[in-house]
């Protein structure tokens, strides 16, 4: 893993916006390992990111609602 954020604390839509501002700082390749809870999290944050050309490598359940999301930052054309 190159970076971990723990977005289980926040609401839509600063869960998307927290991610977004670390995938940016990230380079190109680097694998993002997200954790948030079950629900409006889990359903749009893999499908915005995969929209903006991220790859979702995994979507796991790792605790009772509890999910890890792991996304490699799309190559910069």
């Amino acid at each position: 893993m190159n970076t971990q954020l723990d977005i289980t604390k926040e609401h839509c839509p600063m869960t998307f916006v927290k991610t977004k501002l670390v995938l940016e700082n990230l380079y190109p390749g680097d694998i993002l390992e997200l954790l948030v809870f079950e629900g409006e999290p889990l359903d749009n944050i893999p499908r915005s990111l995969k929209a903006e050309g991220h790859k979702i490598l995994a979507v796991e359940q790792i605790g009772d609602d509890v999910y890890r999301i792991l996304i490699e930052k799309r190559n910069e054309h």
